[in-house]
């Protein structure tokens, strides 16, 4: 296992476990993710914070009235808990996505023709909304490729029930690392979240620290370098389509009995084509290693909803690391590979 890459203050900080003497300290220049590629694309745009904050309307829940923690309101305490525990580090501004665009008007508008509306006749706001908060100081190379720490959440109002009255919100944020090649999203069980319930800012800002502070670095550093080592025939790979494509239709019952895969039909698809077509991560014809299998498993799933994009981005690292227990003679996901 290579070394981690970090700035003195967090080095103290973070929880390393058994791999902490794998850590070391260095100062280093910062490389950024380029701002033509984003972790998550396909079915959202780009907006700013200033955007969300000064352009939307927060919605209420519908039988008190109260407010909703709005999407601007939720980047913001996320970004201010991660300055105040990466303190000593660079922290990036989010940069945010949305979707599903729900549109309205006024009172005073109402009546007026669509086509005779003023901006300043109409409100708006987003269901769903991602964001990613890199933190590019802390890094690491794995398996050629430059990887650095990330915090990533979702807040979709589809998540909570708005008709009743307010009640603690969904919200799920995660932290692991994202790989400067493409911008994948690499996560896992112990970097995720996905049953946040928070009622306030407080409670978000409490539940973003113990999420960091628990995530353990060096560990996911580790299990992602393993991957490197581990090759498969084309033959191999072309089964493991087979059956995930098998896998969705499968009875409920049958597919309980096996480990989860969350990827649709298409998203295997882009699986297939990007096998013989990424630059990065393909090898059309040749064996593939299950880093590069791991990317294109996450470069597809950069093609998903919003709202089920960090569900996603999970299985696609235990799938993964199942995947490459299996080829060693593991049994949990031996079905696919047989």
């Amino acid at each position: 296992m290579n070394e981690i890459i970090m700035m003195p203050t967090m080095a103290k900080r973070f929880n390393l476990g058994e791999y902490a003497e794998e850590a070391v300290i260095v100062e280093d220049t910062i490389i950024r993710t380029p701002s033509h590629l984003h972790f998550i694309e396909a079915n959202t745009s780009e907006v700013t914070l200033q955007h969300l904050r000064n352009d939307c309307i927060t919605p209420v829940f519908a039988k008190d009235n109260e407010l909703t923690l709005n999407h601007a309101l939720v980047i913001e305490t996320v970004q201010e808990a991660a300055q105040d525990f990466f303190r000593g580090e660079i922290v990036d501004d989010a940069a945010i996505r949305v979707s599903h665009t729900i549109k309205g008007r006024i009172p005073e508008a109402i009546h007026k023709p669509a086509n005779q509306l003023l901006e300043s006749d109409k409100t708006i706001y987003y269901e769903r909304c991602a964001f990613s908060i890199d933190v590019p100081s802390i890094w690491q190379e794995v398996n050629g490729n430059r990887l650095n720490l990330s915090i990533v959440g979702v807040r979709a109002y589809n998540h909570t029930n708005l008709m009743s009255k307010k009640v603690p919100e969904a919200i799920r944020l995660g932290i692991g690392f994202k790989n400067q090649v493409c911008c994948n999203m690499c996560i896992f069980t112990d970097g995720y979240k996905d049953d946040l319930k928070v009622s306030n800012t407080s409670e978000l800002y409490k539940a973003a620290l113990e999420l960091f502070n628990n995530f353990n670095t060096a560990k996911q550093i580790h299990l992602m370098q393993q991957l490197g080592g581990t090759t498969m025939s084309q033959h191999t790979f072309c089964q493991i389509l087979g059956k995930a494509r098998l896998y969705q239709c499968l009875s409920t019952n049958a597919q309980k009995r096996l480990p989860r895969m969350l990827l649709t039909d298409t998203q295997i698809n882009t699986v297939a084509k990007s096998y013989i077509t990424d630059e990065n991560f393909g090898a059309n014809g040749a064996e593939l290693n299950m880093w590069q299998f791991y990317n294109l498993l996450t470069g597809a799933n950069k093609s998903s909803y919003i709202d089920s994009f960090l569900d996603r981005s999970l299985n696609a690292s235990e799938l993964a690391l199942g995947i490459n227990a299996a080829l060693h003679g593991d049994e949990k996901y031996k079905w696919f590979i047989d």
